[in-house]
């Protein structure tokens, strides 16, 4: 179909007479790179453009119709309530009809219409996104991920060679934007980084598909495709147009979610979902990837936005401030290829001291991991983080465990140019030697966050607990304290006191 042909249909969808149910006095028109959607009220209706951008091919009717059934299908697994039909369009003289006699000369899918105003991307942009919805957000892509399906075949796609089809796409696809929304230096340095991850970290990608980290995930998790419907966030819009895109490891799906709320200048909406991610699936490993599937991420959003200026479909305007966005992508593409200084800091204090609460305030400031002890102990168990563990998981073997797990993860990640919490008691000389020991050997920034309160303090916060994934009680505070070594005079130089009953507890942190 042509491209007078679309303009003649979308003209008519916009029309109330084009429907068989009742419809909004104005219907809007959305259009994307590969979508036109109409938003009627109690449905909306779903066109993809004939366009082929190799990665993405919609070229043929054919092809339309076969990727809108893909799409109901695979998105029908994680938003049934709102994806509902494919409607054939067919046509008699001039007029185009929902459904009619005849063939088909469109297709269109139609869904559940939510309120606008729930799509995350508009609740972030009237201010009514919170932090706690992004911790929310954290625990639902960790539980799709659980029961996203793999196997041989989509594990087939973790490999080196594959992964890095899409990168190598992305710089072709791209050269010619050069010298108009991003650099010649910024392209380099952008490949050259991810020239050598692929080079030199072969390993990690085959641990990711040992370790069954490849799964058929979302492929495009921002803002635009997250949204409240009925009080409960619901993913949606799945990728269905390429596999490659699909069958990733879970860590790709992560950081699309990541760098959006990057580029929209809240870190720290980004930080407390990826940790809650993290807590709740232990795979702090997959942290390793990150800075490549952030700068990828981040690289797709400038690619897609850079093909708007050459739609003859897009007015001036929108092009204006496209090259705005896509300039603006492709730096923040460049920024996470560029090294960090990591660092470790370990939390120190009674049970109840507040060492979560100061340990998170530090998080979402700073950007981050927060490794709580509570987590690793139960994930090294094998039981849910939600349920109380056994006298077994709190032996003296199982606590070693604990904290040489911690020490792993926070060597391995701090190396990797994170700065990494360990949120743990930390209240034995013999506990804290060997963190401060493999700092001084990694050349590793260290600083200890003493967190203390009155007795009384203590025990209220424990009494008072609950919905938290740790087991201490107030009567474990009596052992504690009888147990609980000071600070050594080597020590001292890293720590750092904090009493957070009081209100200006904050002031005294010096992150």
């Amino acid at each position: 179909m042509n491209q007078i042909n679309i303009a003649a249909l979308i003209d008519q969808m916009q029309q109330p007479s084009f429907y068989p149910h009742a419809v909004t006095e104005s219907i809007e028109l959305v259009q994307t790179h590969v979508s036109y959607i109409l938003l009627t009220g109690d449905y909306a209706y779903k066109l993809k453009k004939a366009v082929n951008f190799g990665f993405l091919d919609y070229s043929t009717l054919a092809k339309r119709k076969h990727f809108l059934e893909e799409e109901i299908s695979m998105n029908r697994v994680i938003a049934p309530e709102l994806y509902l039909e494919v409607v054939p369009i067919t046509k008699t003289g001039d007029n185009f009809s929902l459904g009619g006699e005849g063939e088909a000369v469109e297709y269109a899918l139609k869904m559940r219409q939510f309120p606008q105003e729930n799509l995350f991307i508009n609740l972030f942009e009237a201010g009514k996104l919170s932090i706690e919805q992004m911790e929310e957000l954290g625990k639902i892509v960790a539980q799709f991920h659980a029961q996203a399906a793999t196997n041989d075949y989509i594990s087939s796609f973790g490999t080196v060679a594959k992964v890095r089809e899409a990168f190598d796409e992305n710089y072709q696809q791209t050269e010619q934007y050069v010298g108009r929304v991003q650099t010649q230096s910024q392209l380099a340095e952008t490949q050259a980084f991810t020239d050598s991850f692929f080079a030199e970290r072969e390993d990690l990608f085959q641990a990711r598909i040992a370790e069954h980290k490849i799964k058929e995930c979302h492929g495009d998790l921002h803002l635009k495709n997250i949204c409240l419907w009925q009080d409960k966030i619901q993913l949606f819009d799945r990728i269905e147009f390429n596999e490659p895109f699909r069958f990733v490891d879970v860590m790709y799906d992560v950081a699309f979610a990541v760098m959006d709320l990057d580029a929209r200048g809240r870190k720290d909406f980004g930080n407390a979902f990826l940790n809650t991610y993290l807590e709740q699936t232990g795979d702090w490993e997959g942290l390793q990837l990150l800075p490549l599937y952030l700068s990828r991420q981040a690289y797709v959003r400038a690619k897609v936005t850079s093909f708007l200026l050459d739609d003859p479909a897009i007015d001036d305007k929108v092009k204006q401030e496209a090259s705005q966005i896509a300039a603006d992508y492709y730096k923040q593409a460049w920024e996470y290829t560029q090294p960090t200084q990591g660092k470790l800091i370990l939390m120190s204090g009674l049970s109840g001291s507040g060492k979560s609460t100061v340990a998170k305030a530090i998080a979402r400031k700073t950007g981050a991991i927060q490794i709580r002890s509570d987590a690793v102990r139960k994930h090294l168990a094998g039981i849910a983080l939600d349920d109380k563990g056994s006298d077994e998981i709190y032996s003296s073997e199982m606590s070693q465990k604990t904290y040489d797990r911690l020490l792993e993860l926070g060597i391995m990640l701090a190396k990797a140019g994170f700065t990494v919490i360990l949120d743990a008691k930390y209240d034995r000389i013999s506990s804290r030697e060997p963190v401060i020991a493999a700092a001084k050997t990694n050349q590793i920034p260290l600083q200890i966050i003493n967190c203390t309160a009155p007795l009384e303090v203590l025990s209220d916060r424990l009494s008072s607990r609950s919905g938290d994934i740790s087991d201490a009680t107030a009567d474990l505070l009596a052992s504690q304290q009888a147990t609980a070594e000071d600070f050594t005079e080597a020590e001292q130089v890293y720590v750092t006191t904090v009493d957070t009953s009081k209100k200006d507890w904050e002031e005294s942190l010096n992150i």
